[in-house]
């Protein structure tokens, strides 16, 4: 079995052991991390297998600032000592852990441990009701299920994103990869991501908001309605207007084209 440099230093940052220690242990467990570390604790090499487990109560937090502005991320990462804290590989870890969290927005909790049961229990309910699982067996179909939640879960989880500088490991190993060169247990306690407009986005979504956007469209049908009952409606409102002024001028021009020829014929009866 071909190991991996990832699976090394993962092996290295959760037991502190040297690079060809761990190697030698995965080979020897055709790859098995658990029985790696056995080997490495059986062999008197993984002095810091629990280093994982020690109080991670320094740290530092950074920021990113996306270009344009638009878009803004705060992150807290622990470690140690205050020593390590002031380090720069900490530092510059910080800062690529919250351009990371800037650039998958998707990402809403720092592990799959920080996901609420009710969050998981939602996404099963919705893999398990859709269509195409509608005619597997019980025992396939939960398989599948459980192969979608964890693929979706991963998706909205920080340290399980392919890393955006190397995407050959993940974030996750990332951050064990500087703690085994730090000695120290490093970990990213939490963030918070920042955009512009979110807020808003999200008010318009709320009854309040409905009024705001009602208004203008609920006066532009009652105008569109006036205009089309007015055009289709024959009263004579509208139509009376225009007509009648024609009407009545028409007669006082005949009256005086029939009246005037009238006058000079009497008169001319009169000379006879």
């Amino acid at each position: 079995m071909e190991i991996t440099a990832a699976q090394v230093q993962t092996l290295r940052a959760k037991t502190g052991a040297g690079i060809k220690d761990c190697k030698k242990a995965l080979v020897e467990t055709n790859g098995d991390e658990p029985k790696a570390i056995e080997w490495l604790r059986q062999k008197g090499l993984a002095s810091a297998v629990k280093k994982a487990s020690r109080t991670a109560a320094e740290g530092v937090v950074r920021s990113y600032i996306h270009f344009g502005n638009r878009v803004g991320v705060l992150v807290e990462v622990n470690c140690e000592t205050d020593f390590v804290a002031r380090r720069e590989e900490l530092i510059d870890l910080a800062d690529n852990v919250a351009r990371q969290v800037a650039a998958y927005q998707q990402v809403e909790y720092v592990s799959m441990a920080d996901i609420p049961p009710d969050v998981v229990a939602k996404e099963r309910e919705i893999e398990s009701g859709k269509d195409d699982l509608a005619n597997k067996p019980p025992q396939i179909r939960e398989k599948i299920v459980e192969g979608r939640i964890e693929k979706r879960l991963k998706e909205m989880c920080l340290l399980d994103q392919p890393y955006i500088k190397d995407d050959s490991k993940t974030v996750d190993e990332l951050v064990k990869e500087t703690a085994a060169r730090l000695s120290e247990n490093i970990k990213v306690g939490r963030f918070v991501r920042f955009i512009v407009g979110e807020t808003q986005e999200k008010a318009t979504e709320t009854p309040e908001a409905a009024p705001a956007v009602e208004s203008p469209i609920a006066e532009d049908p009652a105008s569109k309605v006036e205009a089309v009952m007015a055009a289709a409606d024959p009263a004579p409102a509208v139509a009376e207007p225009v007509a009648e002024p024609a009407v009545e001028a028409a007669p006082p021009v005949a009256e005086a084209v029939t009246e005037a020829p009238e006058a000079p014929a009497k008169g001319k009866k009169k000379k006879k």
